[in-house]
């Protein structure tokens, strides 16, 4: 997935009928600016209101997830912001004609078909992931269990349980667009034939058939058409955790594993993530809270280090949490060292590109113990290659994860890429000293 935040090429709509309301609708995606996540805007009300699909304005999790802003409200939003974040389109606006998407055939495949119909471009402004540092346990009085575990991608593993057990399915998978469109996006909404009457009763599933969802009977299946995978029901329910999970708000590196998953844990979920990254922010010095999310420019990393020229090697952080640091460094013509590395054929030294992975791991080493303004010092530096040479007009990606952290000594191990290629790398350890 790409480090750049996207959005739509081009608006694109669908139309048909929703799921509980049985209310006809059109849903239009149009393209939204960096930054400005996906909203949903009632285009059936009177000043045409936007509503944020976020956490914090999720109202009700019966059978679907419903979000609010005072009177606008918006019912099941979680399929089509599963096709958003499992596709990867980071901006969008949802418009609609009334307050609840068409339910399609149930699946999000529909949606999946509109966003490439649509197309994705990427936006010049790197994209603010959430990498998970520590478990979180959620267990309801339901009997669901949600666990979410450091990872380096975005991996779901779900157990679906069935009323007395029958239709038990379990299924695991990296989440990416091109294994969500494929393995995810086909799996269909499903209930169980003695759920359907109390949903009735309630004013639900008004515009429910056997087109749009899958009903069980026993221990028979009804539908227009076979089951589309063995496992559609565990399928369908990781589908509406991705949906529900993009109400968090930022694409997520970790493994979740959830046992009997419904709206209301998801919902929980993302409310624990939420808080998970409040925690995180609030360890940071103020010198070092980043403008905009996840970045510093040059200003904010002289405040945090203390080295200036010629021998800072960080010139912005595009990317910063409590274990990584993504930064770059653009290597001029004019930098000193080229004097004499080597005349006539400039190359930056490797060690100077080992001193730029030092610097972008005390920045996450500042950030962890907040200890802005001392220095980093190497202690060692291990497995170290430099496998290309690095030039004047290259621009430098120094990527370092914090692999462990003992008081004010971290182990990390970095690397410098140009044009999406190592050209250096070293498991590296160091430790912060006053200056």
């Amino acid at each position: 997935m790409s480090s750049l935040q996207t959005t739509l090429a081009k608006s694109a709509s669908v139309s048909g009928s929703s799921l509980h309301t049985g209310e006809k609708v059109t849903l239009t995606l149009h393209p939204a600016p960096p930054g400005h996540g996906r909203k949903f805007k009632r285009k059936d009300m009177a000043d045409e209101p936007t509503i944020d699909a976020r956490i914090e304005n999720v109202k009700t999790v019966e059978r679907s997830t419903t979000i609010a802003e005072g009177s606008v409200k918006v019912h099941t939003v979680e399929h089509i912001l599963s096709a958003l974040a499992g596709m990867g389109v980071d901006n969008a606006l949802i418009e609609m004609d009334a307050n609840e998407p068409p339910i399609g055939d149930g699946s999000s495949q529909p949606y999946v078909e509109l966003i490439k119909k649509a197309g994705i471009v990427e936006q010049n402004v790197p994209r603010a992931e959430f990498h998970v540092t520590e478990p979180i346990f959620i267990e309801t009085k339901s009997g669901s269990l949600m666990t979410v575990v450091p990872h380096p991608a975005f991996r779901i593993s779900c157990t679906q349980v069935g009323p007395d057990g029958r239709f038990t399915q379990y299924y695991s998978t990296e989440i990416t667009p091109e294994i969500y469109e494929k393995e995810i996006a086909p799996a269909r909404t499903f209930v169980f034939y003695e759920d359907v009457k109390p949903l009735m009763d309630k004013g639900l599933i008004k515009g429910g058939s056997l087109e749009n969802a899958v009903v069980v009977r026993g221990d028979s299946v009804l539908s227009k058409e076979p089951l589309r995978f063995r496992e559609e029901f565990a399928r369908h329910k990781i589908l509406d955790i991705v949906g529900d999970l993009a109400l968090f708000g930022r694409p997520i590196k970790g493994h979740v594993i959830a046992v009997k998953p419904g709206h209301g844990p998801n919902a929980e979920l993302a409310r624990a993530l939420s808080k998970q990254l409040a925690r995180m922010t609030a360890m940071v010095p103020p010198m070092v809270t980043p403008k905009g999310g996840d970045v510093l420019e040059i200003s904010d990393v002289m405040r945090v280090l203390p080295h200036r020229y010629p021998f800072l090697m960080v010139d912005r952080v595009v990317q910063l949490s409590d274990q990584r640091c993504t930064a770059i460094k653009s290597v001029s013509v004019n930098e000193p060292f080229f004097q004499g590395h080597f005349p006539g054929q400039p190359i930056m030294p490797g060690v100077l590109q080992l001193e730029a992975m030092a610097q972008a791991g005390s920045i996450v080493l500042y950030r962890n113990l907040n200890v802005a303004g001392k220095i980093g010092y190497f202690m060692s530096a291990d497995d170290v290659k430099f496998r290309k040479p690095v030039v004047p007009g290259d621009t430098l990606f120094i990527e370092v994860e914090l692999l462990v952290k003992k008081r004010a000594i971290m182990k990390a191990r970095g690397r410098c890429l140009v044009n999406g290629e190592v050209v250096s790398e070293a498991d590296m350890m160091f430790g912060i000293v006053d200056s």
